[in-house]
């Protein structure tokens, strides 16, 4: 078989893999938090015919996929007046876990929302994770109650808000007033070790080089929180579009090499007879 074949093919099967993942980054264009993916490409082992004074004689056999990275920059932060939802701007993950498996995970989707029972969660059920009291003595899932009110107040919680650094801050129905736990932010060193798993959230947290301890928003290098806000996907429509042209492309003129490649075997064929 042509090598020149084998090269075309070897391309169609990866310009189809740079296809699903402009597909998917186009899918999710509007994505709370979702961060878009690029495919990397490398040259493929090459065939050494010989050498001469000019130097080795190679001749490549087609392309590789190197790489499938995500881009954390940051998405837009848009406005969305719901005093759960959060965005983070700059640096950092939220930390949510399962409440039934005990698993962690790290997500940018501050879309929240307060259950019945006041645990601050994800839309898919995972519990945000924080100091659990004012004294920061414990880290844990964030809930908003009158269970740590000043002199044992049992009055019924009447009001809510979070501040940029995360803090809790409690109304309750008498008009007592005080702060109890604060959201916490993780950061990594090496965000692309991160797993996505759907929903919006990243597993391997251990992997990708996390600081020692989750910190406050504002410190250690991650961002603040933009309250009644959240961040948009950072798939970028006009450079994903145009990509997807190239690449429609590039995979149009790699068919014409296989179909060129085939046309000179049929000739090679038709010589014999």
């Amino acid at each position: 078989m042509l090598k020149s074949m084998d090269s075309g093919v070897s391309a169609l099967d990866q310009f189809q893999q740079q296809l699903n993942v402009i597909g998917n980054n186009i899918a999710n264009v509007q994505t709370v938090g979702f961060k878009s993916a690029d495919v990397q490409f490398a040259d493929a082992l090459s065939q050494t015919l010989g050498s001469n004074a000019a130097g080795t004689m190679q001749v490549g056999t087609g392309v590789m996929t190197s790489g499938i990275t995500n881009d954390f920059t940051q998405g837009s932060i848009t406005n969305t007046g719901v005093q759960s939802n959060m965005a983070i701007n700059g640096n950092g993950f939220f930390l949510v876990k399962d409440a039934s498996s005990g698993q962690t995970y790290a997500t940018r989707d501050g879309q929240f929302t307060v259950t019945p029972d006041g645990y601050l969660e994800t839309s898919s059920g995972m519990r945000v994770q924080g100091y659990t009291d004012a004294g920061h003595a414990a880290i844990g899932d964030i809930q908003i109650t009158n269970a740590n009110a000043p002199d044992g107040d049992t009055s019924a919680v009447q009001s809510y808000t979070f501040d940029s650094s995360g803090n809790v801050n409690i109304l309750l129905a008498d008009g007592t007033q005080y702060t109890d736990g604060q959201i916490l932010l993780q950061n990594f060193t090496s965000p692309g070790q991160l797993l996505k798993v759907g929903s919006n959230l990243y597993s391997g947290l251990a992997n990708a080089g996390p600081l020692t301890a989750a910190v406050a928003p504002g410190t250690n290098g991650v961002g603040s929180l933009a309250t009644g806000s959240l961040e948009m996907s950072n798939v970028d429509l006009a450079v994903q579009l145009t990509s997807l042209i190239t690449t429609q492309r590039a995979y149009e003129a790699n068919t014409k090499v296989i179909t060129t490649s085939d046309d000179i075997l049929q000739d090679l064929v038709n010589l014999k007879r």
